[in-house]
């Protein structure tokens, strides 16, 4: 895989305080993933069915650990990949791994991530801590949460916090997850907004007339009812966007879950997609 991780100069300062940009030669099809929330056996999935659609680069928009029971497996894959070229920035998940829990934090979480950093060797913890918040190539932005504060982890819960992101940059298409539902938004230069739930396996045509914020879902978590593995594939030749759910063994993974020790309940979550 080629790489395009290089510093852009020419990046707007809104975009990000801790900002990395890519080279101007992407590839023909790039998947998308989020929060892979150390999801061993959907992340395995999502990979495979990634290769037979010829995918040839990869944009990970954070929150590889948390909820899951292979922290350090997923840590290592995704620093393979961005060792062959891959955009990677950082979640909140993955954050708190780094610094440890917020006082303020709920006891699960909390668990969960005293768990997942116990599980971690020095270099992971600092894989994790080197990632940028946001990552640009051409008009294209990737960033975990939002774009007009990308460290304050605000969620895109509505049309309204969608335009918000949109007008704090200047990109065409803004990838970013934190959201475990799919959802597509866009954005016109009158001002004129609007989003859908896309339908898995349909190509839409990201128009250059519009702004465009996709979320893709979530790998390792879905929390829309459907327990299908999410991402999406971004094809740079027509500039089309296809959302993908990919079934998965998540009864192996809600029991490593529990063969962990971790709370049962992000075991059972996993069958239902909740």
């Amino acid at each position: 895989m080629r790489g395009w991780c290089r510093a852009d100069a020419h990046a707007h300062p809104a975009d990000g305080a801790r900002l990395a940009g890519a080279s101007r030669h992407p590839p023909m099809k790039l998947a998308i993933l989020t929060d892979l929330h150390a999801n061993r056996e959907a992340i395995e999935a999502v990979l495979e069915h990634a290769a037979a659609q010829g995918v040839g680069e990869y944009a990970l928009l954070g929150d590889f650990v948390g909820y899951g029971a292979d922290p350090g497996w997923t840590v290592d894959l995704a620093r393979e990949l961005v060792a062959a070229g891959a955009i990677a920035v950082l979640g909140n998940h993955d954050a708190a791994t780094v610094t440890g829990p917020r006082p303020d934090m709920r006891p699960e979480p909390r668990l969960v991530i005293e768990w997942t950093r116990a599980q971690l060797d020095e270099a992971q913890l600092a894989f994790l801590a080197g990632l940028p918040l946001v990552q640009t190539r051409d008009r294209l932005l990737f960033v975990h949460a939002n774009a007009w504060d990308p460290e304050g982890w605000g969620y895109i819960l509505d049309r309204s916090e969608a335009v918000r992101s949109l007008q704090a940059t200047r990109a065409h298409v803004t990838f970013c997850g934190h959201m475990h539902e799919p959802r597509l938004y866009h954005l016109s230069h009158t001002g004129k907004s609007g989003d859908f739930v896309p339908t898995p396996g349909v190509a839409i045509p990201l128009l250059p007339q519009r702004k465009w914020l996709a979320v893709p879902g979530s790998t390792g978590q879905p929390r829309d009812g459907d327990p299908a593995a999410c991402y999406a594939v971004f094809d740079t030749r027509d500039g089309t966007l296809t959302y993908w759910r990919v079934p998965y063994d998540h009864e192996t993974a809600g029991a490593k879950i529990r063969a962990a020790g971790l709370p049962p309940a992000l075991a059972e979550r996993l069958a239902y997609g909740v």
